[in-house]
Parts: C-alpha cells; structure tokens; sequence
C-alpha cells in the first residue's frame, strides 16, 4: 500500500465501518511520523473519533507524535474526561507541555478530571519555566531511603506495576525519609553488589541541578558526564525528578529552529498548516508588512541618486551585489553572537569587545571582497574609476555590516527584545541604506571619470 496516498483514506474507512480493533491494530502498524501525517489529512471530527474510538493509552501515543499546540486543540475537542484519562498516560514531562498549550478554563476542567496526584504533579511542573531543569524534568526514577538493603531495592524493582519504559534506569536514586537527595547507586553496580549491603555504603556523590537550572547550563552539565540522567532538586536539596540528556538535546534543537521560525517572521511554534488560512496570512502578513517599509526606505536612496544611476547605468548591476554580500557577511556575524549569547559566553556589557573582534575580521573580508568585486568591474568595464567606487563600497559596507550584525543581538538582549526576531530586519535594513549610499555617493564624487 502506499502510505503517502492512502493512509489517511484507510483510516476513515475504518471508521466508517466502526471497527475499533481495525483502527488500533492499523494505527499500531504505522510509524510515528505516519500517523502524524494522516492525522493532520483528517477533518477535525474524524481526528475525534479516532481518538474516542481508542485506548487512552493508545490515544496517548498519538498525542506525543504530533506537535503540542495540535495535541492542545485535539484533547480541547474531547470531553475533559476522556482528555485526562488520555493524558495520564503521557509520561509527566509531556503532560506539563501538552497542558500548557490548552486554554486556561479547559485545562482547569481537565486537571480536575484527573486522579490527585497525577494532577498535582502536573500542577508542579507547569509552575517552572518550559526550558528550566523543573520544566524538563520527568518524575518517573527510582529512588529508595538510606537504609534500604540491595537485595529489598531489586526485590521492589522487579515488582513495579508500572510501564518500565518510562523510568530512568542508570542510576538508583538514595534519598532520606524527607526526599532529599545523599546519593546516587549505578544500576549496574547495584546488581552486582552485595545483596546485605545498604544502599548508603555503595551510594555515590551525585551531580545535581537547581530546578531553575536554564537550558544553557543544563548543556554544560551534560557536556562534563557521560550519564544520561542527573537529578533535579529543589533549594532544599529535595529530589524533584531527574533531566535527561535526550530532552536537554531537544529542547536546544527545538529553541534554534524556533529562533530560526522567528527570523523569518513566523511566530515560533505556533503555525502549522492545519490552522486557517486566513490566521496564517494574518501572521505572516504583519511581519511581511514591516519588512516592506523597510525596503522601500532602502529603496528611496536610489531615487535621491537617480541623475547618478542614470548616467553610468552600469551601477545598477553592482548594486544588489554590494548590499548582498555586506548582508551575507553581516548575517555570520549575527549567528555568531546569537551562538555566544546562548551559551552564556557573552552578554549585553561585551558590546565593545565584540564589536572590536568583529572590526578585526570585517577589515580582512571587507578588503578581500572588495578587491575581488572591483576586479571584476575592471575587467567588464575596464574602467579603474567604477573598480574603485565597487570596491571602496563593498569593503566599508562589508566592515558596517559585521559591526551590526555582531553588536545588536546584545543590545537588543540588553533592552529585553528578542534577538532573534529583531536582528534580521535591523541588519538587512541598515546593510542595504548604507549599501546603496556608499555606492552612489563614491559614483557621484567619481562621476567625471566614469
């Protein structure tokens, strides 16, 4: 069968027929990412039915593939029962991230159809920043007192009545009565140890995170162990749950395509294809919009210049040139400091020693650059008059350019607006202004010999 072309028409005919067991046995022979693409296919009351028609659990597997905002509006489609029975099956760091993107009155209601302590935990966790160690964490791990023989801590291991796959199994966590955290027992240690030993004379001393640990330095940690896990606690020393690295690793995939989204004026996170079209115009439309006045002020410079651009049209073709290559130069620059900036290396008082680090390159560049461009006005043209113009132009455009592109992200960092959203426009503005100046202003004062 070819899955691209009737996936989604298989399933609806499935539920056409009503069969229950069909659907789950069908869906359970997909892949993620092919269910997730039949899903979004379906209309919004067939993606119901499926979801009623299965198992929470089953249910649950489809709301983890899909993107959270999406599985937001699928549970705020259901009965708030049958949302939070679904959801309880979700590990716990999923569950705070779903709920986070349903809408505040039908996350309350689904809250409340939740069993005690699941909802409580979900409460907790909602409570931290989604990037933060609390925010990331999950509360599936082991963790036994101090006194607790090796051979009891197997013996209640090997007895869970829950679903393993869910846990962190690299290390045993050793706590006191009150939950907080003495020590760490690695698995494989534990299974090789003495079956009288106590778990506080093979514990070992732990690497622990502040539950307000940011993302930054959650990378750090993992940069420095080799484990997949460390524990979170609270200032109390209490252990909260545990980070793991593969949700560290995404969470810094998901941030740089998030920032990557805004770059381009899509609102991060938020826009799928699945939303009306005319919510969609709307997003982009109004970051389109800005960006348009943006160029048209870049653009009047030429109009000043227009007796100059007329009498060596030649110019013409060097224009976009200049200003692109100051862009591209201007743009690495960008992604430099928004790398440093995110690993903590920089902050908004570094102004000045970037701006210098930048200068230092842009020089280097700007004048190799130039010398190629003017190069290949003289041999077009063989006129050293409009080499030089090209030439001077791009390598002061070139050297504007990383100057901005390095120093504005702190700024604006400084000024809290995000980077990542606002350095684009910015550079590119300035860029082309000061491109198209330099230009035309150099062609002007050279115009006798062109």
């Amino acid at each position: 069968m070819d899955i691209d072309t009737n996936t989604w028409d298989r399933i609806r005919g499935i539920l056409e027929a009503d069969d229950t067991d069909a659907l789950d046995g069908y869906l359970s022979s997909l892949t993620g990412s092919e269910v997730m693409r039949a899903f979004f296919r379906l209309d919004d009351e067939e993606q119901r039915k499926v979801l009623m028609s299965l198992s929470p659990a089953a249910a649950a597997e489809i709301i983890d593939d899909v993107p959270e905002s999406f599985a937001a509006d699928l549970l705020e489609a259901l009965p708030s029962e049958e949302a939070a029975q679904i959801i309880q099956e979700l590990p716990s760091d999923e569950q705070a991230d779903v709920l986070a993107e349903v809408d505040d009155d039908e996350m309350d209601a689904i809250l409340e159809a939740m069993e005690p302590g699941s909802a409580a935990d979900a409460r907790e966790l909602l409570s931290f920043a989604p990037n933060s160690a609390g925010g990331l964490m999950i509360r599936e791990f082991l963790a036994f007192p101090a006194k607790v023989t090796v051979r009891e801590a197997l013996s209640e291991i090997t007895n869970m009545d829950v679903d393993a796959s869910r846990y962190v199994f690299q290390h045993v966590f050793v706590t006191t009565r009150a939950k907080r955290l003495l020590g760490t027992v690695p698995f494989r240690r534990l299974i090789s140890a003495g079956r009288d030993l106590r778990l506080r004379d093979i514990m070992q001393t732990p690497m622990i995170v502040n539950v307000e640990a940011d993302l930054d330095l959650l990378d750090r940690c993992f940069e420095e162990t080799a484990i997949d896990g460390i524990p979170v606690a609270s200032d109390r020393g209490h252990l909260l749950g545990v980070v793991r690295r593969q949700d560290v690793e995404l969470a810094l995939s998901d941030k740089a395509a998030d920032d990557h989204l805004k770059s381009q004026g899509i609102v991060a996170g938020e826009e799928l294809r699945s939303l009306p079209v005319r919510e969609r115009s709307k997003r982009r439309l109004s970051w389109l919009s800005i960006n348009i006045i943006l160029n048209i002020m870049a653009a009047s410079v030429i109009a000043l210049f227009e007796d100059t651009l007329t009498a060596v049209i030649a110019l013409a073709v060097f224009l976009p040139i200049v200003s692109d290559m100051s862009g591209c130069s201007g743009n690495q620059a960008v992604a430099v400091s928004m790398r440093e900036l995110t690993l903590g290396i920089v902050n908004s008082r570094d102004v000045l020693r970037v701006w210098w680090q930048e200068v230092k390159v842009g020089l280097i560049n700007g004048i190799a650059l130039g010398l190629m461009l003017g190069a290949a006005a003289w041999l077009w043209k063989g006129n050293l008059a409009l080499s030089m113009v090209v030439m001077i132009a791009l390598s002061t455009n070139t050297l504007i350019a990383v100057s901005i592109g390095g120093t504005v992200p702190l700024l604006l960092k400084r000024f809290n607006v995000d980077p990542a959203v606002a350095s684009g426009p910015i550079l590119t503005t300035i860029t082309d202004i000061c491109g198209f100046t330099l230009v035309l202003v150099f062609a002007t004062i050279a115009l006798p010999w062109l």
